[in-house]
């Protein structure tokens, strides 16, 4: 199996075979507690303007993302899992639109098939792969604002690359200090608001869910998320 890491929006246009989009802080973290949250469905937009045509069409649907790590006026929820689940999702339609994340998926016009990656699901998103068996797999890190490499995002995609060649790496000591490099900002007080230290704690938790979240392209050129249990 070959195995690539490359970074932001160009990676994404690269991407071949299996390509998993990464973002840990905060984009496909969130994704999964609104999955956990009870959201029964998510639609992930690349715009702003594209979320807002689907909340004409999904009325009842909830907006949740960002624009420069704020929530988006007129949207319900920022990209915030502090925010997320501390709401009741259930039942809900959740339309989704990040700086990064999304975009990511939205530029992936090439890749075989796309799936999401995180700290919170790593081990299901590797079991998965090796499960699926493809010949070559892209691992996107996304970084911040998807032009600024993420230490995360790196080291998620060097963590999945591990599990996926069964190879034991701890990486638990590199998430600590993720606290003093990118994981700064959640803990500087004038981005509690939208940037919560809370944040940092969940989008951290390792192998929290035992899910995946599968992009599958809708007629309208957003993307449809299925959560496949592992």
């Amino acid at each position: 199996m070959n195995i690539e890491i490359s970074e932001f929006i160009e990676g994404a246009r690269n991407s071949r075979g299996l390509t998993v989009i990464i973002d840990v802080f905060r984009a496909f973290s969130v994704e999964c507690y609104a999955i956990d949250s009870g959201a029964v469905k998510i639609i992930t937009a690349g715009e702003v303007a594209d979320a807002f045509e689907l909340k004409k069409k999904y009325p009842k649907a909830v907006l949740v993302g960002e624009r420069d790590e704020k929530k988006i006026k007129g949207f319900d929820f920022g990209n915030s899992p502090t925010e997320i689940i501390k709401a009741d999702l259930s039942g809900k339609t959740v339309i989704h639109t990040t700086t990064a994340g999304t975009n990511g998926i939205a530029n992936a016009s090439d890749a075989d098939s796309i799936i999401t990656g995180s700290f919170v699901n790593a081990t299901a998103v590797a079991k998965y792969i090796r499960e699926t068996g493809p010949s070559c797999v892209s691992l996107i890190a996304m970084g911040y604002r998807a032009h600024k490499s993420a230490e995360e995002d790196l080291l998620c995609a060097e963590y999945l690359e591990a599990l996926i060649r069964d190879r034991t790496l701890d990486i638990r000591p590199r998430i600590a200090n993720l606290r003093e490099t990118s994981g700064r900002r959640f803990f500087r007080p004038e981005n509690i608001e939208f940037s919560p230290p809370t944040d940092f704690f969940l989008c951290t938790m390792l192998n929290r869910f035992n899910f995946i979240l599968k992009a599958q392209k809708r007629f309208d050129g957003n993307f449809d998320m299925e959560k496949i249990d592992i």
